[in-house]
This record gives C-alpha cells, structure tokens and sequence, in this order.
C-alpha cells in the first residue's frame, strides 16, 4: 500500500460589490455550489480559480485571497477557496451548470449543504483563511 492519494480542487467565491456571490447549480446533482473543480497540474491555484470560475458561469474574475483549506476526510479532496473579484463577462451556463446565480449570505446558507455554504460564508471573513475538514456531509471539528 502507497502514501495516500490527494486531489486538489479550486474555488472562486465571487463577491460583488453589492455583497452578493456567485454560485452554481450542478448539472450531474442538482447541488448549489461555488464555481470550481480540479486543479490541473500544470497550473497555478489562482490560474485554476480563474478557469474554473470562467468555464463554469462566463464570469471573468480578479483572484484577491486564499480565504480557505477544506479537506473532504472522506474522498480525499484538499479545496483552496479563493475570494474573487467580477471583472467582466456575462452569466451563462455550462455542461457542469444547469443555473448560475448571485446570492445574498442568507440565501447561500439556504441554497446550499453546510460543506458548501461554509466557504463561501468564510470568504466575507477578513479573519482567514479557514482550515477546516468535513465528511462530505458535515463539518468535522479539529481534534
């Protein structure tokens, strides 16, 4: 048996100016998330952000700060969640989203499963970046 295997995932938590953030509706479960997905190898976290965030909503951002580390225990999924700027672009799906809309934070913490909700929630707090691990469910507390 080897090390164990890791996969790193990127987030945009798109914040407007009038405090709203960009979130998705995922085409293969239904789930509202944050625009994301795999890191490719060859390129940067914040390159990563802006590819995903763009290719899953036409929204082009500005990548400011990394707000949070989220490690899935279960899967095995490390996600870096970055707060983003809007720059341009235009609202549209894609093949991974079947919705793209603009949330207020209650609306997030509505839409969305406490996993999800948490990081885009921890991208409004100056106070980061968040570390935090999770069932895929459920956050878990450090130990």
């Amino acid at each position: 048996m080897g090390p164990p295997r890791h996969s790193v995932s990127v987030a945009g938590a798109v914040v407007r100016e009038d405090g709203r953030l960009l979130a998705i509706q995922r085409a293969d479960n239904g789930a509202w998330e944050l625009p994301g997905g795999v890191l490719e190898l060859e390129e940067s976290p914040q390159d990563g952000v802006r590819r995903e965030v763009f290719e899953e909503t036409g929204i082009l951002v500005d990548v400011s700060q990394l707000t949070g580390v989220y490690k899935n225990l279960t899967a095995g999924v490390v996600a870096l969640v970055f707060r983003c700027k809007p720059t341009g672009g235009t609202e549209r799906t894609s093949e991974e989203s079947t919705a793209v809309a603009w949330l207020t934070p209650e609306g997030v913490a509505a839409q969305m499963s406490e996993v999800f909700a948490i990081r885009l929630l921890d991208a409004l707090d100056e106070d980061g970046p968040h570390v935090r691990s999770h069932d895929g469910k459920h956050l878990v507390q450090a130990r």
